[in-house]
């Protein structure tokens, strides 16, 4: 009997049950534990580890981690300054002392080299933000076969005057890329930068474009506490901080209104009409109420940084309010800079950590189905009768 014992554990027949705290399929909601049952390199159940005990009696039992899914995917991040050097420090401390001091080092290369990075990790997809003065980096990331997603070109434009200018070059410059996008590829998204960093004018442009050639949006808001103070009374830190020659005199010109006392973000994208074309809305720390639920009417995602927020002392995602609300959540990592690495399994981990109330299952869930779904790709599935892939080990 040892004998047979021993010759079943290299046996690559010998059916093998993987075990894990949280299990993703892929389909419906993540499990707690979970295992699945893998025989000559096919799937053959997944469950629970008791029922596949018992359904595989012989099967040889194997601990994988804490994790089994699908790839998880990152759904927002800057590969063009992956050779910048992570930095923690405050965020109107790293907006000059990293992202300006090291702004030579946003490249192709340095793009190239964080897709090279993300295809080491098995990345199950990407959202990547293609900075508005190296556009080069678009035509090389839509040339990579081994990479999905979305690669969004940021656009910025304070100048009300100038937003038909600047509207009619990028359209120029997506109806270029698109023709270049692969079946399986990288697909061409916008990314009006911020609200305050694009006029209305030309947001409202952006966005009807965008929603009218079926692109993918994404935008950064409400990631630091001052915004508040920017759009209650167009002034604050942001404001103050700015660089003079590239905005207007005031605040309301940018926006094309005057701020008010309880004008959020958000609110102010509902208001122009941008929500209807469902943008995805990346770190939203510092929201209302009346923020979440305004997201949820109009079906936007969001997506949370969470390493990349606390290491900027941003403030926390309220994740337990956007999924009460019915929001579809992703992950990202937000660049090296910030974040620390491309790796989007070490925010899952960073996010399980922060929101100690939050099931991990939820968390799991959304590094990968929720990334897929701000993608618009394809979430892949641990079933019966598909093969196995040890990316699946988290």
């Amino acid at each position: 009997m040892a004998r047979m014992t021993a010759q079943s554990a290299t046996d690559p027949h010998t059916p093998r049950l993987l075990t894990c705290d949280v299990l993703y399929t892929g389909m419906g909601g993540a499990q707690s534990p979970g295992g699945v049952v893998v025989v000559g390199g096919t799937v053959a159940a997944t469950g629970h580890p008791d029922a596949l005990r018992a359904a595989y009696p012989h099967a040889r039992e194997e601990r994988t981690g804490p994790v089994i899914a699908p790839p998880p995917v990152n759904a927002h991040t800057h590969l063009d300054m992956s050779a910048y050097e992570f930095t923690a420090l405050p965020y109107f401390r790293w907006i000059p002392e990293v992202v300006v001091a090291q702004r030579e080092k946003r490249s192709v290369t340095a793009a190239l080299h964080g897709a090279d990075t993300l295809a080491r990790l098995g990345a199950g997809g990407v959202g990547d933000i293609v900075y508005m003065h190296a556009p080069d980096v678009m035509d090389a990331l839509l040339a990579r076969e081994d990479l999905s997603g979305v690669l969004y070109y940021e656009v910025l434009g304070t100048f009300p005057e100038m937003a038909d200018e600047v509207f009619r070059t990028v359209r120029e410059r997506v109806e270029r890329w698109r023709a270049n996008e692969r079946p399986g590829g990288p697909r061409v998204g916008l990314s009006p930068h911020t609200p305050h960093t694009v006029s209305g004018r030309l947001m409202r442009l952006l966005c009807d474009y965008a929603a009218g050639e079926g692109l993918p949006l994404q935008i950064h808001v409400a990631e630091h506490p001052a915004e508040h103070d920017l759009y209650t009374r167009g002034g604050g830190p942001i404001w103050d901080n700015r660089l003079a020659a590239l905005y207007p005199d005031t605040f309301a010109e940018v926006m094309g209104r005057a701020p008010e006392p309880d004008l959020t973000p958000v609110r102010y994208l509902d208001e122009l009409g941008v929500l209807s074309a469902k943008p995805t809305l990346v770190h939203m720390v510092n929201v209302t109420p009346d923020d979440i639920a305004r997201v949820a009417r109009a079906g936007s995602a969001v997506v949370t940084c969470p390493r990349s927020n606390h290491h900027l002392e941003c403030g926390v995602f309220p994740w337990a309010a956007f999924a009460a609300a019915g929001v579809e959540v992703g992950l990202g990592t937000d660049s090296v800079a910030s974040g620390g690495s491309l790796d989007v399994r070490e925010d899952v981990t960073f996010a399980q950590a922060l929101h100690p109330g939050l099931d991990p299952r939820v968390i799991v869930r959304a590094a990968v189905k929720g990334g897929h779904r701000v993608l618009g790709t394809r979430v892949p599935f641990i079933r019966r009768g598909e093969a196995w892939d040890d990316r699946y080990r988290w």
